[in-house]
């Protein structure tokens, strides 16, 4: 038999633009090729081995007791199958257990809580639930904002409009040249009220606060709460930090006299035990708002993964018992204070978090060369994220640009921040610190 002739694997050239436009087009939400933040920092990061201080993952392993109750559950064949959409019948009864002690009322598992795909899919429910496509419905922001909001809102056919928190001028705090409190970011009740119109459906709020970590105060609430019902609006709070939180006092809205009929509480496993991966978050509210959020998720996923549902309720029944929550905060808050001490000796001033595990540090004394050489990808995105990526490549640490939370009219409210995340090891701490001796005779030079 005649040998056949080799033939070239052959990868086809990408079309010319004119027969691209022949092709089946995206949507114009989706068209865009620009890269998420999370993934072009990790990129940058990579490039020069970082010290990982940016995304907001666990850089240490879950607590045994943690591990073991997935394992177990991963082993019972009957875990391996569809769970009901709402969720496993003792998930739903381990977290009516838990707010039902936090809100100081009997929460029903069977009609006033729902299972979700991780907190963020609970969110992009409530959207779905509550908002309508072409009626030009709108949701408030308050900036900084976590980036997955608005993407939500626009998904669901809604318009985010945003209120920025800001450190009033009268406080006469700068921090630029100071460390300034988390409670030092305030919301200005008149701004928000002058953001809503007829067209308002929903006031999203984030407490305590990603990634200023603020933590608003009952006070605080109460003005919202009185804002929301002036104007029968729901009220979406995004709780996933509730258990994080350093020498102030968590408050759910959702507790505050007339709060719980418009509100929806969302939270979440990954953050409250340290397993971002295993996607299982819960919405709980009154049923007039979760079974219409729970209409939603049903078309969105149907269901949430059944064994790790199964072992987040046995992690909330043995929490419970090996006082897991307290010795965690400590932990959290021990690691907190090892960055901020980092920073303190650096020269860097940031924002004291009084809650979440990220701290944004003021680098605005750290001054880039005017011929420093950016990436087209860098350059389009503005100032805030080279300053990032400037500090990633010449300290070795990484971080992530908040301007990345803010709407465009308010991205300079945060040119000059980088967010840290301080839920990693001892020994990325070591690493950083090592790291940013090098940033510290720069800051000599350039002041």
């Amino acid at each position: 038999m005649s040998a056949q002739p080799t033939r070239k694997a052959h990868t086809p050239a990408p079309p010319a633009e004119s027969a691209r436009s022949k092709l089946p087009q995206p949507s114009f939400a989706y068209a865009s090729t620009q890269l998420d933040v999370w993934t072009m920092m990790n990129q940058v990061s990579a490039s020069v081995n970082a010290v990982s201080l940016g995304q907001g993952y666990m850089s240490f392993p879950p607590k045994d007791f943690v591990k073991a109750a997935a394992q177990a559950a991963l082993a019972e064949n009957s875990n391996n199958q569809y769970a009901p959409t709402r969720g496993r019948q003792e998930l739903l009864r381990q977290i009516s257990l838990r707010f039902s002690e936090r809100f100081g009322r009997p929460i029903d598992p069977a009609t006033e809580i729902s299972v979700h795909a991780g907190a963020n899919e609970a969110l992009l429910s409530v959207f779905t639930a509550f908002l309508e496509h072409g009626m030009g419905h709108e949701v408030i922001l308050m900036e900084p904002a976590f980036d997955q909001y608005t993407p939500n809102i626009v998904m669901a056919g809604g318009k985010p409009v945003y209120v920025p928190l800001r450190i009033p001028s009268e406080s006469k705090k700068d921090p630029a040249r100071h460390v300034v409190s988390s409670s030092d970011w305030k919301l200005d009740i008149a701004e928000l009220e002058s953001a809503i119109n007829e067209n308002t459906r929903i006031i999203v709020l984030n407490t305590p606060h990603n990634p200023v970590g603020k933590v608003f105060t009952h006070h605080e609430l109460a003005a919202i709460g009185a804002v929301a019902e002036r104007h029968n609006l729901l009220i979406l709070s995004d709780e996933v930090y509730e258990h994080l939180t350093y020498d102030v006092e968590h408050v759910s809205i959702a507790t505050l006299p007339s709060m719980w009929d418009r509100t929806v509480t969302v939270g979440s496993a990954g953050k409250l035990f340290g397993v971002t991966g295993w996607r299982v978050g819960w919405a709980v509210g009154p049923s007039h708002l979760i079974t219409p959020a729970l209409s939603a998720h049903t078309r969105i996923v149907f269901s949430t993964n059944t064994p790790l549902q199964e072992a987040v309720a046995t992690v909330f029944h043995q929490a419970r018992d090996n006082d897991f929550f307290n010795i965690q905060r400590a932990e959290y808050q021990r690691r907190r204070d090892r960055l901020m001490a980092i920073f303190d000796d650096i020269g860097l001033p940031y924002v004291v978090p009084d809650g979440t595990y990220y701290l944004m540090v003021n680098a605005s004394s750290m001054k880039i060369p005017s011929d420093y050489h950016f990436p087209d990808f860098i350059e389009e995105r503005g100032h805030n994220f080279k300053l990032v990526y400037f500090f990633i490549k010449e300290f070795g640490v990484s971080g992530i640009p908040p301007a990345e939370f803010y709407s465009d009219p308010h991205k300079d409210l945060a040119e000059n921040y980088i967010r840290f995340a301080f839920c990693k090891t001892d020994e990325g701490f070591d690493d950083a610190e090592k790291a940013l001796q090098k940033l510290k005779a720069y800051l000599k030079a350039a002041n």
